[in-house]
């Protein structure tokens, strides 16, 4: 009667502790959901207006500001996933600024990972793409001529080799240096917190 008991009682609680996950997972799909609207929105509306009264050049430089914050986001991303917390618990002892972020962001790898490379990378992404668009357009003037096609296809084909040649090379150097990345963003977090 014990031992039957008592595997009811672990049966329950490893139900209880299922649901509990699914309820967070939902929790957390929600709200990442609307952090991505928000910052979309966002986003969009800033390129849009800054698009609106720039020339070509500035133009440009937007369109290479969000590939690089795509880029950027997707190293965080990866080395998050791919770093240990054990080097920073000594740094933590040692109460060593940023090393109790940095020890925060490994054990909310899945999180941080999902924040950083699906809602920041692809958004910077989508908005990459319609500020290629817009450039082009700009250029163009609507024209529908050989050269205008040609000149479309080369933005979308460097914006695409920009943006895949960058996160290829960022994955490489997340997964090779995690640690000294989360400890840099972790160090980042702490600074901004201490100034608040």
């Amino acid at each position: 009667m014990d031992s039957s008991s008592g595997k009811t009682k672990k049966r329950v609680k490893s139900k209880q502790k299922s649901k509990q996950n699914d309820n967070v997972n939902i929790r957390w799909i929600l709200t990442i959901s609307l952090i991505a609207f928000a910052l979309s929105v966002i986003m969009s509306y800033c390129s849009k207006q800054a698009l609106a009264h720039v020339g070509n050049i500035i133009a440009f430089i937007i369109l290479l500001a969000f590939i690089a914050i795509g880029i950027v986001f997707d190293i965080v991303g990866v080395a998050a996933t791919a770093s240990s917390e054990k080097r920073f618990h000594s740094m933590a002892a040692r109460k060593v600024p940023g090393a109790r972020q940095a020890i925060w962001i490994t054990r909310n790898a899945e999180k941080v990972g999902s924040f950083c490379n699906d809602v920041v990378g692809d958004i910077s992404g989508i908005i990459s793409g319609a500020t290629s668009a817009v450039i082009i357009t700009h250029l163009t003037h609507d024209a529908v001529d050989l050269r205008s096609i040609i000149l479309s296809l080369v933005i979308t084909g460097c914006v695409a080799s920009l943006t895949i040649g960058g996160k290829a090379i960022g994955k490489t150097l997340g997964i090779s240096r995690s640690e000294d990345i989360v400890f840099l963003v972790g160090r980042l977090m702490a600074f901004f917190s201490w100034k608040k």
